[in-house]
Order: structure tokens, then C-alpha cells, then sequence
């Protein structure tokens, strides 16, 4: 603990956001960073706790403590090298993790004012790769290969695991390129895809193989695999929530991923018809869902040149933080949160319930909602949903709809085959896909040595 005062003489300061008017006429990041001074004074405010429970709440078990005391001196490669012993890409979660950590820091208990763990961290690893800190390493093979089917961040985190440990790695992929929701999931204003394709350089130069546009089972059983001596399923969630109400079949509703995926893909130059376009150019959008890939929706329609947006949210709204009585510290606090994409305007409706997609000539016109309020049940469990307000209807053009995923069915699995992130546990953060995708890498290797 380099300054033990600086949390009393320093505030959190962040970085924020490029000017509202500016980057909605662009998909560039939008986060700003700070110069080196004020992102040294940001880290000297860690107080390196006796007990870090940012330590405790990361998934990954990062150590903040120490790399934010390293940052704080002015050595980047010492910070990045603390920080890269527990986290194998911390440029993706110093862009898109919320920051477990630090709900659970104790400056954010007394003060509501978090070390700024999530950008120091960001800022570390790009000092790494401007400065030449990250090491390409070439672990001496033991013989024995393993596949793994998916390259989201759980599959990259255990190819990337397995691969320091010697085994010969190949992942498989059914999409053209690496990064799994994280290249065709979370738009380019929050993760710029340079940023997944220059790590993706870096393991394959380590000796990561990847083969692209290849579909492979759910439970490793394929002709593709019978050779490797491990197979680590990697896949994900698959399957959007679907809203099956009347209307359905109208042209003009789409899942959230059909936007998103394909505004990624036209950034990465690839052309769509008129046809399978996706566009909220001039419409009015409703967006169903209150999640971040909503909120994903909303600022991808703004830079589309929608008309308005509009999104709603079946359950209530979460308390105005910064505190949650029902979940309090060091639990991360179900409160209400505004994003980016939501500073750039976004009328916000919650217990709202969908109940009709209206439409003409086969076209989308509007959706028939109610507001909705719930009871508690008697019997426990889900809470029950009571009628509130009348009918009404919201005109759009544009239906996304991002109400989350459904969790695969588990398949069965040979003793050599393993599961991990989303695939295992259900949808979830990126944070907690790399850090299960890290505990597998562990497992494949224990069954390997036995």
C-alpha cells in the first residue's frame, strides 16, 4: 500500500463516456480512458485490505490489491504480470465485466466510491501490449492433444490454460471467427473486435489451433474427435428466449442476436440483401427485455438511425442504488442500472407483460401490452402476476426481443469429454465463463495425468 491516504485525499474519478452527440454516429468504443497520472492517483486509493473482498467476489480470484499497488509505483509489467496470473484476457473484462469486485470493495460500503479496479485494469493491459510486456510462451508438448468445441470465452479460457500446460490444443467453432458472443454478441462500441482478434494472434502464436466454420455435437461424440484424448465442450447457450404470443409470424420481430450479430458482421465487412437486413433505420423500436443485451439493442438501434426506443421490462424496477436491502454488501446489489446506451435515450417501462403483436399486410405495426403488477405467492416460489392497468399499444416497426437464454440440456457425457461456461451453468457473465473455463482446463489435466 504504497499511499496509505489516498483513499481519504482522493475521489473515484472515471473515465466516462465520449459525448452523447458524437458516438451515436459511430460503433467506436465509447468509454474514454485517463492519463497515466490520473490512473496511477485512481489505484493508489486500494487501501490492500486485511481481508480483500474484491479478491473474495471476483470469479477469477484477481488480486486488485496488487496490481493496483504495482500500478500506483509506475510498474506496468509487474502490474500486468499480477494480473495476468489469475486472468488469461483482462482486456475483455476491463471492458465488459461489471465489476464484482468492486460492489464488494469496502471504499464502495463507507463511500459508494469503488477502487476503480475494472479500468486500471483495462489500462494495464493495454500499457502491456503498447509496451511489449506480453510474452509469447512455448510450453514443451507432453504428447497428448485436446479438443475444445467453442470459442467463447470459456472454450479461449481453457485452450488457453491447456495450451501453457503442454497439451496440444485445437478449438473448433462454427462461426467464421473467435470470440463467441463476445465478437457477435456485445457491439463494437463496448468491445472493439481488434481487441479479440490481436489476443487471438497471441495464442496462436503460442501454439493454439483453430478451425473455424465447424459445427460439432453438443456432447463431443463426433467422427472429427475420436483422436484427441480429451474434448472440453465449450458451446454456450445456444437458444434465445422466444416470446410465442399471436402476432408472432409478423414480419419485423426479431431476436436480440439477429441485430447484433449481423451489425458486427457488417463492421467486419461482410454484406447483407436487402432481404435479410436487420435495421431500426427511421422505425420505432420496442425492445422487450431489461438485460444488458437490451440495453445492447438500444444503442445499437441509435446508431442504426432509429426513430425512437422503447424498452420494457416484465419485472419490477430494481431499487435506485447505490444500496440493495435485499442483497446487501459485499453481494453485488440488484439496483437499477443506467447504461450508456440508455444516457442516449430510451423510454423505460417496467411490469410490463406482452400480450398481442399487431400488425398489417404481414407487417408489424404496433404491440399490445399491460401493466402488471406481483403478488407474493402463499405457497412460495415465483411470485404471482395479477392484471394492473388496461390494455394498450406501442407503436413499432422494429420488436427485439432479449429476454435471456435458455440453459442447454445437460447431454451425456464420456469420461473424457468435459462441459464448461454457459453450456454448463447457463447463461452468465463473461467473467464467470473464463473462470469456468480455467477450473475445467484443471479437471481435463487431472483426468490426462491419472
Amino acid at each position: 500500500m504504497g499511499n496509505p491516504k489516498a483513499f481519504l485525499e482522493i475521489h473515484r474519478q472515471e473515465a466516462g463516456y465520449r459525448p452523447i452527440h458524437d458516438r451515436i454516429h459511430d460503433f467506436g468504443e465509447v468509454e474514454q480512458t485517463l492519463n497515466t497520472k490520473e490512473r496511477r492517483a485512481q489505484a493508489s486509493r486500494c487501501m490492500d485490505c486485511g481481508v480483500p473482498f474484491c479478491h473474495w467476489a471476483c470469479p477469477l480470484g484477481n488480486k486488485p490489491p496488487e496490481w493496483n499497488d504495482a500500478l500506483y509505483k509506475g510498474d506496468w509489467e509487474l502490474a500486468y504480470r499480477l494480473l495476468n496470473a489469475t486472468n488469461p484476457f483482462p482486456e475483455f473484462t476491463g471492458r465488459v465485466c461489471p465489476a464484482l469486485c468492486e460492489k464488494s470493495c469496502i471504499l464502495n460500503l463507507i463511500e459508494h466510491e469503488p477502487t476503480t479496479n475494472r479500468e486500471d485494469e483495462c489500462a494495464i493491459t493495454e500499457a502491456a501490449f503498447r509496451e511489449g510486456f506480453i510474452t509469447v510462451h512455448h510450453p514443451e508438448r507432453n504428447g497428448k492433444s485436446v479438443a475444445v468445441i467453442g470459442a467463447g470465452p470459456a472454450g479461449l479460457a481453457a485452450a488457453h490454460d491447456l495450451n501453457l500446460m503442454g497439451y496440444s490444443v485445437t478449438v473448433f467453432d462454427k462461426n467464421e471467427a473467435a470470440g463467441g458472443l463476445l465478437r457477435y454478441g456485445i457491439p463494437n462500441f463496448k468491445l472493439n473486435k481488434t481487441i479479440i482478434d490481436r489476443r487471438m494472434r497471441v495464442l496462436e502464436e503460442e501454439g493454439v489451433m483453430f478451425v473455424f466454420n465447424t459445427t460439432c455435437s453438443s456432447n463431443g461424440s463426433d467422427a472429427i474427435l475420436k483422436d484427441y484424448d480429451a474434448i472440453v465442450i465449450a458451446t454456450g447457450t445456444p437458444t434465445a428466449r422466444d416470446l410465442k404470443i399471436p402476432g408472432r409470424e409478423l414480419k419485423g420481430i426479431h431476436l436480440a442476436l439477429d441485430i447484433l450479430s449481423q451489425q458486427n458482421r457488417i463492421l467486419a465487412g461482410k454484406e447483407f440483401s436487402k432481404e435479410e437486413l436487420v435495421t431500426a433505420k427511421g422505425k420505432d423500436v420496442l425492445v422487450i427485455g431489461g438485460g444488458d443485451t437490451g440495453s445492447d439493442c438500444i444503442g445499437t438501434a441509435h446508431r442504426q438511425g432509429c426513430k425512437s426506443v422503447t424498452q420494457i421490462e416484465i419485472m419490477p424496477k430494481p431499487p435506485v442504488g447505490p444500496t440493495d436491502p435485499n442483497n446487501p454488501w459485499p453481494a453485488y446489489p440488484r439496483t437499477l442500472k443506467t447504461t450508456s446506451s440508455h444516457e442516449e435515450g430510451c423510454v423505460r417501462r417496467w411490469n410490463i407483460n406482452t400480450l398481442e403483436f399487431l400488425g398489417k399486410d404481414g407487417k408489424l405495426t404496433g404491440v399490445k401490452v399491460q401493466e402488471i403488477d406481483w403478488k407474493p405467492n402463499p405457497e412460495g416460489g415465483r411470485p404471482i402476476m395479477v392484471e394492473k392497468g388496461k390494455p394498450e399499444v406501442i407503436k413499432a416497426e422494429l420488436v427485439l426481443l432479449a429476454m435471456g437464454f435458455l440453459k442447454p440440456e445437460q447431454p451425456k457425457l464420456a469420461e473424457n469429454v468435459f462441459m464448461c461456461g454457459d453450456a454448463l451453468n447457463g447463461a452468465s457473465l463473461v467473467v464467470r465463463a473464463m473462470a469456468s473455463g480455467k477450473q475445467t482446463a484443471q479437471k481435463v489435466d487431472a483426468y490426462l495425468r491419472k
